[in-house]
């Protein structure tokens, strides 16, 4: 590590979001979203700022995974992330690639916006700042993933890469997959122009025969504006993936609402730290 950072974050407790339901049904899985709060960064990435691209000191970072990690009952070289690119590659994680990303970016799956795993023991990561973290597992064959989801990974369908993954390397059954979607920018903050549109409209006319779009996963204002849902998209895209409508969970919250509780890039016009999502298995 370079010298200058916060060292230990002894007496720092990070604020953390847990899949509930998840954590009642599933034994020995963790799944969840992070706040900002309760790291030791400072200003503009007070506290909690889990990525290691926004300009704060690496050690300020690596100390708040640190954190969360142990929060989680996990060694901190558990944490292992990719270098995200807005796209839809997704990358089968094994036993040698343990703590790949944790202390610089050099080390994480290069161009790899999605991660799965079975290896237990594995902490897959992933950072936001309003895209959407796309959760999901396996109860059968114990296998997890996790997904960033910008509007460029979710019209190029990453949530499908995932279930192909998880069918073609682990043999999952795509009725027994379970999916959830956490906190991103919602209907009520996020406007996009037709470059955008178009692209989600063309999604929409791939998938038929699921709810009306207009009114739930977008709203015209007019002027070549829309109001953007890209929770509900991603829904969409499940289910057209083969995940049941009743496997899917999906939280209300918006992180441009709530910049006291997350950082929202927009809302922070781009000077602003990132959440993390993690999904693992523990060891038995």
């Amino acid at each position: 590590m370079a010298a200058g950072g916060p060292q230990g974050g002894e007496g720092y407790v990070p604020e953390l979001l847990f899949i509930d339901v998840w954590r009642e049904q599933f034994l020995g899985l963790t799944a969840g979203f992070t706040s900002r709060r309760g790291g030791v960064g400072k200003e503009p990435y007070s506290s909690l700022n889990c990525a290691l691209h926004v300009g704060e000191h690496p050690d300020t970072v690596i100390t708040n995974r640190e954190l969360i990690a142990r929060r989680l009952g996990f060694e901190p070289e558990a944490w292992t992330c990719g270098e995200q690119v807005h796209g839809n590659r997704v990358v089968a994680v094994k036993e040698e690639d343990r703590g790949r990303g944790f202390l610089n970016r050099e080390s994480a799956f290069q161009d790899a916006d999605g991660l799965v795993t079975d290896v237990p023991g594995i902490l897959l990561t992933s950072f936001y700042a309003d895209c959407v973290p796309l959760f999901f597992i396996d109860p059968v064959r114990r296998v997890v993933g996790l997904a960033h989801a910008g509007w460029k990974g979710t019209v190029s369908e990453i949530a499908v890469h995932m279930v192909e993954t998880m069918v073609e390397e682990y043999g999952s059954k795509r009725e027994d997959l379970r999916a959830a979607i956490g906190p991103s920018i919602g209907l009520c903050c996020y406007e996009v122009d037709e470059v955008v549109m178009d692209r989600i409209m063309a999604l929409e006319a791939d998938i038929p025969g699921n709810e009306v779009w207009e009114g739930n996963v977008y709203t015209e204002l007019g002027e070549g504006k829309w109001m953007l849902d890209l929770k509900q998209c991603n829904r969409q895209i499940m289910m057209k993936a083969g995940i049941l409508p009743t496997h899917i969970e999906c939280t209300t919250l918006c992180t441009s609402c709530n910049n006291d509780l997350f950082f929202s890039h927009r809302k922070e016009k781009g000077l602003t730290g990132r959440m993390a999502s993690w999904i693992g298995l523990e060891k038995r």
